[in-house]
């Protein structure tokens, strides 16, 4: 008999509905909430608001690009933490809500597994146990995969993520939200050599990009002559601007070099330590062109088995989520009508 899971995902600023039969993605329907444009930023109060408006148009199309029927659905997966709370609970009470209609199990998933998870959805998956990098705009973190369901995070950021680095240092440049994918463009027509920022020197397999952002913003306050703040060394704004302008693409070649360079670093010491050469990356950031470009490069010289997931299973999405389900249906690992969303981001 086949096992059909609903996976709803509402932790940011994407509505998300997916349909998962016996393992096989059916559908994955995604609504984008362009408002938070505006703001250079997503607004936790509009987020929750657009989710309102989406979760019930997303879930109905997903179920109807599936083929399938609501009564057809065995159990209900959504994001339970973290996230935006506000954000969380929209679909976290519409999945209770339709359990309850339906009479059908509730899972809860936790939404960095399911990042994890989404690199066994298509072909070739990685064989356990595997390592995965997951970087996103809140989180960076190296996972070791036993099992699906059996993961441990072996090294994390101290302090901010990647992409809050890249994110970060787009504003610091002027470019428009979200400035992430906007300095992996420009890149790739720069000189990745051209300016040099420091690696932050952490112990064991942990990472820090709070430094780097600081290092990044001495840099451009004056205008390139030292990423070390002296008071003097500070320009003007107009030059700021036209030092920038002129140099952008190198800027952002540079910045993106070394952030790639931090993570690849710590993923080998990471392998070397466990011997594991099944490799994986997962998160928003792993859409960066040069981050793929370099992990299938050290790939190589490693003698590395490499899996990057499709660039619709790195952004949040609602495939993951029902993914991660059907394998919590399979352990029948189900939670009752009591359980709440958490903004936490610990694994329980």
């Amino acid at each position: 008999m086949s096992v059909i899971i609903l996976g709803i995902e509402s932790s940011c600023d994407e509505t998300s509905a997916s349909i998962c039969k016996d393992g096989k993605i059916l559908s994955n329907v995604i609504a984008t909430q362009k408002i938070h444009e505006e703001y250079g930023g997503v607004v936790p109060e509009l987020a929750s608001r657009a989710h309102m408006q989406n979760i019930v148009p997303v879930v109905d199309l997903a179920i109807n690009k599936a083929s399938c029927k609501k009564e057809e659905i065995n159990a209900i997966a959504f994001t339970q933490s973290p996230g935006l709370i506000g954000a969380l609970l929209v679909g976290g009470q519409f999945a209770k809500s339709m359990s309850l209609a339906l009479n059908i199990p509730l899972i809860t998933v936790h939404h960095m597994q399911a990042h994890v998870i989404a690199n066994l959805i298509d072909d070739p998956k990685p064989t356990f146990p595997f390592l995965c990098l997951t970087v996103s705009g809140g989180h960076t973190q190296i996972v070791l995969c036993e099992s699906a369901l059996k993961m441990k995070v072996i090294g994390q950021t101290i302090d901010d993520a990647a992409g809050e680095a890249f994110d970060k240092t787009a504003k610091l440049l002027g470019l428009p939200y979200p400035g992430g994918p906007l300095i992996d463009k420009y890149a790739q027509d720069g000189d990745p050599n051209k300016y040099h920022f420091t690696e932050p020197q952490i112990q064991g397999l942990d990472f820090s990009f709070s430094g780097l952002k600081t290092s990044i913003l001495y840099f451009l306050n004056n205008a390139g002559t030292s990423n070390v703040y002296k008071e003097e060394f500070i320009v003007d704004a107009d030059k700021r601007k036209l030092f920038i302008k002129n140099n952008l693409s190198d800027i952002c070649a540079s910045v993106q070099s070394r952030i790639v360079s931090i993570l690849l670093n710590k993923l080998l010491k990471a392998s070397k330590q466990t011997g594991i050469k099944e490799i994986c990356i997962a998160g928003g950031v792993s859409a960066n062109s040069g981050l793929r470009k370099s992990l299938l490069e050290a790939g190589v010289r490693n003698n590395w088995n490499i899996y990057l997931p499709k660039f619709e299973y790195c952004t949040d999405n609602a495939a993951m989520i029902a993914m991660t389900g059907y394998f919590k249906y399979l352990d029948k690992d189900f939670v009752d009508l009591s359980v709440s969303s958490s903004a936490r981001s610990n694994w329980d």
